[in-house]
């Protein structure tokens, strides 16, 4: 489990590239809903072919999948592409990563799970390394606090709470289950949102590069389906608190795509940015 949710941080790092260069062609909501109907349609295909049997839903179960979608997928979805437009990358990434502190501070108010000093250790460590990356990459630079840096922490804080929802589902839904559903009816709500909004910036299908199709799909199949199925389970395999741990592997392996696929040059602050990321991981998810 943990070797697969390490590939998939992998997959989320380096499609922060990704989503950069489709953004060069696409309004930020009509890419998210691109991206989010290729992952819808694959999780549906998925289903489909495995011959799920869905459960039935009682009014409570009805009630948490809908703040999932609500939370992990619609608002999740605005509030980032949004607030990433807002802000610079420096700051986008320092929020991100207080993803393990949140999660960690969230299923011990709301969950009983114990914040014991190794947890806490690990968390400073992580999230120590990537403020190393980050601030000292060559060309970035802070920029003032304002709308974009609440937003993308809006965006962190409706993640976590979903999380901390599906955590509880799972106990007595499939996670695979519980991925489709919540990925296919967000992906209905933000369509709806773009159709609905005036203020939408359409583009003439037409005009746009021919990679942009296929990237966007990739992009869907690959960070958003398989990277909901493997979270999801995660969250039922180790807990909200140690799975948001490796979420300090985002911003690494983001520069080091960077790096490879730009030519950005490499710096001793990476290295200790990634010792840091590997004691902050381990001492957050062993066992005690």
């Amino acid at each position: 489990m943990r070797a697969t949710l390490l590939a998939t941080m992998a997959i989320w790092g380096g499609n922060l590239s990704v989503v950069k260069l489709l953004l060069t062609q696409l309004e930020p909501m009509l890419l998210s809903v691109l991206r989010m109907s290729a992952a819808s349609l694959a999780l549906l295909a998925l289903a489909a072919w495995q011959r799920t049997r869905w459960p039935a839903l009682d009014r409570r179960t009805l009630t948490a999948l809908g703040a999932c979608v609500l939370l992990m997928v619609y608002l999740n979805q605005i509030a980032f592409s949004l607030g990433v437009q807002r802000t610079t990358a420096a700051n986008a990434a320092l929020i991100i990563a207080l993803n393990p502190l949140v999660s960690s501070v969230g299923a011990a108010l709301l969950l009983g799970e114990r914040l014991h000093g190794a947890r806490l250790a690990g968390i400073v460590l992580g999230f120590g390394g990537v403020a190393a990356v980050v601030l000292n990459r060559p060309g970035m630079a802070l920029g003032t606090a304002g709308l974009g840096d609440l937003l993308v922490f809006a965006s962190v804080l409706t993640w976590v709470s979903g999380g901390l929802i599906v955590q509880r589902l799972s106990a007595r839904l499939d996670t695979a289950a519980i991925s489709t559903l919540v990925t296919t009816a967000g992906t209905l709500l933000l369509a709806l949102h773009v159709l609905l909004d005036p203020g939408t910036g359409w583009v003439d299908p037409r005009t746009l590069p021919l990679w942009v199709w296929p990237t966007a799909a990739a992009s869907g199949l690959l960070a958003t389906a398989l990277g909901a199925l493997v979270w999801n389970r995660a969250l039922q395999v180790l807990g909200v608190a140690r799975a948001a741990l490796y979420v300090y592997w985002v911003p690494i392996f983001g520069v080091g795509f960077a790096v490879g696929l730009l030519g950005e040059p490499l710096t001793v602050w990476h290295a200790i940015g990634l010792a840091a990321v590997l004691g902050g991981t381990w001492l957050g998810t062993r066992h005690r």
